[in-house]
């Protein structure tokens, strides 16, 4: 277990190449409730569909080694209801879902692969934040959240450690000294989400007292309990609910008849996005995974 003394001494370019070395994990390796989940921050937008935070992304909890968590999901209808459930390659599983989309995507036939971008995994991250400034939700200010989002945010993460051009420093923004807050701007661009303004803040400490800080740090909900085995089906379980929400199994073979190999195809940015009635209360930045939210709640009710 790290204690707060030894995450100060690796604030700065140690971290940082450690959390750069995670995110290259990532790259080459390429938690289900019902109801609302009061430890999870979400940012309030007006009519419009427009909004304004300032954040905080916070280093990792005191057992764990990395300040986020990656999660795939699916969210679909099919002639027998809803699937919306969480994949089992986020574990590293074989997954129903993708070895059926993958059977589609090699039959050869276009209508078939338009069923698997309706149908493609999806992609989100989570990691805890500090709300240094919610407009919309000033009671928020001050404490420590759960914070989902998409690729796009995670892109400007990954920017800010890894800067595309020479006269920019590389920080680590999930530290707490040399870190910077994340000015998080949400607006409505052809009917979507769009946070291509975003932007980090100069850097420095999030406070100017260790000991607030620590309090802070201590204050962080668990990441790596989303991987818990606890959150996720059985093969067997989503097998069963796959075939229920597909419908009638021999339909399913038929489709899938022309394959001659099995090559997973597990493309999370390729497939056209849902467009919601409205602003669905969802904080990820993939238009179409907030668009499922929205769906997801139709569906329960």
């Amino acid at each position: 277990m790290v204690d707060f003394k030894a995450l100060k001494a690796a604030s700065g370019k140690k971290s940082l190449e450690t959390l750069t070395s995670e995110l290259t994990k990532l790259k080459d390796n390429g938690a289900s409730k019902n109801g609302p989940d009061d430890r999870f921050w979400t940012a309030t937008v007006d009519k419009a569909g427009n909004g304004y935070a300032v954040i905080r992304f916070l280093p990792s909890p005191s057992d764990e080694d990395v300040p986020f968590v990656r999660m795939f999901d699916h969210g679909f209808q099919g002639p027998g209801g809803w699937y919306i459930e969480n994949s089992l390659t986020t574990i590293g599983k074989q997954d129903p879902v993708s070895e059926y989309n993958s059977k589609l995507w090699n039959s050869g036939i276009e209508a078939n692969k338009d069923i698997v971008r309706k149908q493609k995994r999806r992609l989100h991250f989570v990691s805890n934040i500090y709300v240094v400034s919610d407009p919309g939700n000033p009671a928020n200010e001050g404490k420590v959240f759960l914070f989902k989002y998409g690729k796009k945010i995670f892109d400007k993460l990954e920017e800010a450690m890894n800067p595309q051009f020479a006269d920019e420093e590389a920080i680590n923004p999930f530290d707490l000294w040399s870190g910077a807050n994340f000015k998080l701007k949400i607006r409505q661009v052809e009917g979507y989400r769009n946070y291509d303004k975003s932007e980090f803040d100069k850097t420095g400490p999030l406070l100017d007292d260790d000991k607030e800080l620590e309090k802070v740090w201590k204050s962080e909900h668990s990441l790596k309990a989303f991987l818990e085995p606890s959150n996720f089906k059985s093969y067997e379980e989503l097998q069963a609910r796959l075939t229920k929400v597909l419908g009638e199994p021999a339909a399913q073979k038929r489709a899938a008849a022309k394959v001659e190999e099995e090559t997973p195809w597990q493309d999370e940015d390729a497939a056209p996005k849902f467009k919601a009635t409205h602003a669905p209360n969802y904080s990820g930045d993939d238009d179409d995974d907030e668009a499922m939210d929205y769906f997801k709640n139709l569906a329960e009710k």
